[in-house]
């Protein structure tokens, strides 16, 4: 497939979208000649572009698709393609194809996981920048990769944070190395199963010949027996010979050494911060990739010490009255919940949302004693309330309501006041307030981020009675 996308003049392209990255490979495609028309349900107006609604397409209105990676299998516009044979490109393929022609030296390390990618993405792209290679991070993680690719800096590495959907639709792209954080239950509704999703995950490794991948979670090890490049396995315990991992206060290579019996001192684990353990998890995962590329151990402790996470990832808000007040609003799907919950003690819980398909069972069974209270909040609350009536009938549960009337884009920040002031009235000295929802935020927030900011404002408010 690689040669259509630079085969596109006087082709008519269909791109599904007209968000951020819709708009920027539209804009590369018309550079090279083909016709952009967007197919798009919201947007009725691009300058310089045709606009339709999906709907208003048939066979011979088209040359081919650059679908959207939200887009199912099943989208009217997919099936369409599908059935009339035509092709169907993708942002990231295409981005590859671009790179080929204008930057073939540059090169690209991709990581994907149910949850901890854009920390571990920014780290690593943080780690290369340090060292003083230049690198960035694109994909999933904000800026896109054909942006990247055009950049007038020309990178010499990118670091691409990749999602399930990506990867559906993933051909031609290649990759230096790829990690593998963890594969748990997350976009069901989507996949159809939770077995399409995990295939999704894994085909990464079909655009690599070394992967970084974790040790620590069951369905990775079990997922990737079969694949025979090469596999550093990193965890949170003693590492073997080829492995990454944590002896006593450290964290160790014993896979990058010149001697398999070596160990090399990589940091230590008071220089990651936060020191819970899916952070240093992360930092393992993102060594690793690091380590593929020639970085040293050096350059990779200095760089962990000065690393923060983003906004909205186990970010401490606030401290007030002995009571810590934690927003990871990051945390939209129940293993990503799991892991927050189990770094604290005597947690007052803030969960609900939209759960996307995913159990909430397993997530309560993990977590259920670390908890004080709950407070349920979102469209699918029942799944968690439910899953807690069972395992944990006797924990205090809160429930609060979207106001009637009340719309999410609201400048008012009322309904997060009233989720504060609950936990305020449960909350005692040693208490950990936890957002981490376990949930997407779209049925009462605009996004995680949204909800996060919301949260933090209340609190200032609230807790700290401030203006």
């Amino acid at each position: 497939m690689d040669n259509n996308y630079l085969n596109l003049a006087e082709q008519r392209i269909v791109v599904a979208g007209a968000g951020v990255t819709g708009l920027a490979v539209a804009h590369e495609l018309a550079k090279r000649g083909a016709t952009v028309i967007f197919a798009d349900d919201k947007v009725t107006e691009v300058e310089g572009y045709s606009v339709r609604k999906p709907d208003q397409f048939s066979e011979d209105d088209f040359d081919a698709l650059m679908v959207s990676p939200g887009w199912r299998e099943d989208h009217l516009l997919v099936a369409l393609s599908r059935k009339s044979g035509k092709a169907i490109l993708n942002e990231v393929d295409f981005a590859w194809s671009v790179k080929n022609e204008i930057n073939p030296a540059q090169k690209w390390l991709a990581l994907t996981g149910t949850n901890g990618k854009t920390t571990t993405v920014e780290m690593v792209a943080h780690i290369l920048k340090s060292s003083g290679v230049n690198a960035t991070a694109c994909g999933n993680v904000g800026t896109t990769v054909i942006e990247s690719v055009l950049h007038p800096d020309k990178f010499d590495y990118l670091v691409l944070e990749l999602s399930s959907f990506q990867l559906h639709w993933l051909q031609d792209a290649q990759f230096v190395s790829a990690a593998i954080l963890n594969i748990a239950d997350d976009h069901v509704d989507w996949h159809g199963s939770f077995d399409a999703y995990a295939e999704a995950k894994i085909s990464i490794l079909d655009k690599s010949t070394t992967a970084i991948l974790n040790g620590d979670d069951g369905e990775v090890v079990r997922r990737t027996s079969h694949w025979l490049g090469r596999k550093v396995f990193y965890s949170l315990d003693t590492p073997g010979p080829g492995e990454l991992g944590v002896v006593e206060e450290l964290l160790v290579d014993r896979a990058f050494v010149a001697d398999a019996q070596e160990a090399a001192l990589i940091a230590e684990l008071p220089e990651i911060v936060p020191t819970v353990p899916h952070h240093i998890s992360n930092s393992l995962a993102a060594s690793g990739l690091a380590l593929t590329v020639g970085v040293s151990r050096e350059d990779i402790r200095g760089a962990l010490k000065s690393f923060k996470p983003g906004k909205h990832r186990i970010e401490l808000v606030a401290e007030h009255n002995g009571i810590k007040w934690i927003d990871d609003s990051k945390a939209t799907n129940p293993h990503a919940a799991a892991a927050s919950i189990l770094s604290n003690f005597s947690v007052i819980w803030i969960a609900g949302g939209l759960a996307k398909g995913a159990a909430m069972q397993p997530l309560v069974d993990r977590t259920w004693s670390r908890m004080k209270a709950v407070i349920l909040i979102g469209e699918d609350r029942e799944l968690i309330r439910d899953a807690l009536a069972t395992t944990a009938p006797d924990l205090p549960i809160y429930e609060v309501n979207f106001p009637q009337g009340y719309a999410k884009s609201s400048e008012s920040n009322a309904f997060m006041e009233e989720i504060v002031e609950t936990a305020k009235r449960v909350a005692t000295e040693g208490d950990v307030v936890l957002l981490a929802p376990a949930c997407a935020s779209m049925d009462q927030f605009k996004s995680y981020s949204d909800r996060g900011d919301r949260f933090a404002r209340a609190i200032k408010k609230v807790v700290l009675n401030a203006k």
